[in-house]
């Protein structure tokens, strides 16, 4: 047997050992510190990876196991407090990029813009103020129209329903697939 087969002997006895510790000691930190058990568990191991090649392991494994995941867990506990949500938005619609999608887009946008400017009374002001991209409340909206808050739902389905009747008229119908019955 060369000395490296002995190593990796027991280096695999030290895994086989530890494995359980490392499991429930990522399993209780993991919490606290806002990360996945798995991914706690993950470092610890690369951790005793990184320090295995130079050295014959810790002199106390279960020791290290606990000081290193706690470190790890100090270390992802700071980093949760210093990162920041990137909220700007959802994935990317891979359709988006299309040049037809997104000339088809701009063309829906302002077909629906040019309907909702041709709505009777009060109609064009109620659907801007709900589409406005600060997303007002409807005590806002009743605020910024003078009319009651209670007024606002059933006149906007009034106002929809009637934008859907106007589309309808000058948007295509799409064709019928497979067999007509």
């Amino acid at each position: 047997m060369t000395p490296s087969e002995g190593a990796g002997d027991r280096g695999r006895a030290v895994v086989r050992a530890l494995h359980a510790l490392v499991r429930a000691e990522a399993g209780a930190e993991a919490q606290g510190a806002g990360i996945e058990a798995a991914d706690l568990e993950q470092t610890v191991w690369l951790r005793l990876l990184e320090r295995w090649p130079g050295s014959e392991g810790p002199a106390d494994p279960a020791r290290w196991v606990r000081t290193v995941m706690r470190a790890e867990t100090r270390v992802a506990r700071r980093r949760a407090r210093r990162e920041r949500v990137y909220t700007a938005g959802g994935p990317p619609d891979p359709a988006t990029g299309c040049p037809e999608r997104i000339v088809v887009g701009a063309d829906e946008r302002r077909t629906l813009r040019a309907a909702v400017g041709r709505l009777p009374g009060r109609c064009p002001r109620l659907l801007e103020a709900m589409l406005a991209p600060h997303d007002p409340t409807y005590r806002e909206i009743a605020g910024e129209l003078g009319m009651s808050q209670g007024s606002l739902g059933p006149m906007r389905s009034r106002c929809l329903g009637c934008l859907r009747r106007m589309l309808a008229a000058e948007v295509v119908a799409p064709e019928l697939r497979g067999r007509e019955r």
